[in-house]
């Protein structure tokens, strides 16, 4: 598909020296001033998030979590799984004897212990060349001297009065009085900037133990919380393996469980099965067979996927081929599937995300998230930390694969992949907003490798979505009318998309040419950039 240069729309940026690609600008200029000055890919990517944790603060902060995938040059593959567990004494026992019965995105048992600082120190001391104090700078700097309020984080704060206002520490640091601030506006997080400073001096030491732990402690323990400091302490980043799937002569690699990863796997694997390039991508024949696709999957989501301690299914079994058989025969091309019964799934047997590619060819694909807009809107009022929800995923009773226990680590929406070819890198990417991420990865994908897309064209294309509560379909507004009329003759409901569909960035390598092609999401602030 070619670009009409007569419509709106961007490019994809060409590069051949290094390429990045997030969803705030200042964020991108971060990375390429950390490149240009000598740092490889995983330092753009610390000094970059770094900045996001600040002027993206709906989405992301050093009060959350965070996952990546490092793809060495020759194709070798290190997954880094940096999310924290709930508290040890968060039990479903203990909930029950509080009077909890769900877990919401403002209560305190909400809040999982804070893995992304720890993760950055990981993946620095595993590929970084540069220290926290160097790759911090510009982070440090715009929480202290102040940053202009960006259009869409302005747009997306407005929605989240309310949240903010539940609590007067939240209140106080992220609105002006009482309303949130106007695109453009000027913010200054000084206590944010404070604990920067310090992690750039102590490392990640300085969060998870010491006064800003205490402080951490105190706030989420106030409202009702059952976190210690030893909890804070005990928190460390998994080196994983990725889990891969081919995919019509792709290499697609996700991280395994507790992320959702495995379910974009499965996606893939379903829709293999029913010749999507021999479809329109505008029609409702591929929506429908994706939507389907991704009820099914997700269905297997809720069922099995937790902390990979917990699941009573090895993860692997879960792409296996004759699993995936199982459910793709589930699918009727001509009518929408009235329910997903239980037993039919066994086996037989908010959130940035950005991309970095360097000069040497070292891709990183990397997620970092509160969860929730503002996560659970819980300020640590000293250090000015915004703690995650994460823990939202948890069922607060026994029972379930995702039931909250001591040390358990929650299922993950947020996922980071990459996609080798003949072996060797060929695309970093990931895709934004919440639970809609693995269905994202799989659309992403067939645009570009049923379709044709580049990776700007396959970011822009329209997107859709499902209620996971109705499975009502969410239409986003450039959805065809008839594609919309021809899935509600196939037995769907469909609904306009209450705003945006996530977003997303990528960066596809080509080795021969030695050329990058990246792309960023229009559904954001950010845009891509290189060299």
């Amino acid at each position: 598909m070619k670009r009409d240069f007569q419509a709106p729309g961007r490019s994809p940026v060409f590069a051949r020296e290094a390429a990045v690609a997030t969803s705030h600008p200042l964020a991108t200029s971060a990375a390429i001033e950390v490149l240009q000055d000598g740092g490889n890919a995983v330092d753009a990517a610390i000094a970059a998030v770094a900045v996001q944790c600040v002027v993206e603060p709906h989405m992301t902060g050093i009060g959350g979590d965070c996952f990546a995938i490092v793809t060495e040059p020759d194709g070798r593959l290190t997954g880094f799984n940096g999310s924290g567990a709930a508290p040890r004494a968060a039990t479903p026992e203990k909930l029950a004897e509080l009077g909890v019965s769900e877990i919401t995105d403002t209560s305190p048992h909400a809040v999982t212990v804070p893995g992304a600082v720890r993760a950055w120190e990981t993946l620095l001391k595993a590929h970084g060349t540069q220290d926290f104090k160097t790759l911090l700078k510009r982070a440090v700097n715009y929480a202290r001297d102040g940053f202009p309020v960006a259009p869409r984080v302005a747009a997306d704060w407005a929605n989240n009065i309310d949240k903010l206002n539940e609590d007067p520490v939240s209140a106080a640091r992220y609105l002006i009085n009482g309303s949130s601030p106007e695109t453009g506006a000027v913010l200054k997080f000084p206590h944010l900037a404070e604990t920067l400073e310090a992690i750039g001096a102590e490392g990640a030491d300085a969060i998870y133990s010491g006064p800003i732990a205490e402080d951490i402690v105190a706030a989420v323990t106030a409202k009702g919380g059952v976190m210690t400091t030893d909890d804070l302490a005990a928190c460390h980043t998994t080196a994983v393996s990725p889990v891969v799937r081919d995919y019509k002569g792709h290499t697609i690699a996700e991280l395994p469980p507790n992320g959702q990863g495995v379910i974009a796997l499965i996606i893939l694997g379903i829709l293999e099965r029913f010749g999507l390039e021999n479809l329109d991508p505008f029609g409702a024949e591929r929506f429908h067979l994706e939507m389907e696709a991704a009820r099914i999957a997700y269905a297997v989501r809720d069922k099995f996927v937790t902390d990979p301690g917990y699941m009573n299914v090895c993860h692997t079994r879960l792409i296996g081929e004759d699993y995936i058989d199982q459910l793709a025969q589930m699918i009727s091309v001509d009518k929408r599937l009235d329910t997903i019964p239980d037993a039919s799934l066994a086996p037989q047997t908010d959130t940035v995300y950005l991309s970095i590619v360097d000069k040497d060819g070292l891709a990183v694909s990397f997620i970092n998230s509160l969860f929730s807009d503002f996560g659970s809107g819980i300020v640590a009022p000293e250090s000015g930390v915004l703690l995650h929800c994460r823990g939202r995923s948890f069922k607060a009773q026994a029972g379930f694969a995702n039931s909250i226990d001591g040390g358990k680590r929650p299922m993950h929406t947020i996922i980071p992949a990459m996609a080798l070819k003949n072996g060797a890198p060929w695309l970093s990417f990931g895709v934004m907003g919440g639970h809609y991420q693995a269905c994202g990865h799989a659309h992403l994908l067939t645009n570009i490798i049923d379709y044709g897309m580049d990776v700007q064209a396959a970011i822009d294309f329209p997107r859709m979505f499902f209620d996971l509560e109705t499975h009502a379909l969410q239409a986003e507004r450039l959805v065809p009318p008839a594609t919309v009329e021809g899935l509600k003759k196939l037995g769907h409901s469909v609904v306009a998309a209450p705003g945006a569909i996530g977003g997303s960035q990528a960066i596809m390598i080509d080795k021969a040419r030695h050329v990058l092609t990246a792309g960023s999401d229009p559904r954001k602030d950010g845009h891509a950039a290189g060299y």
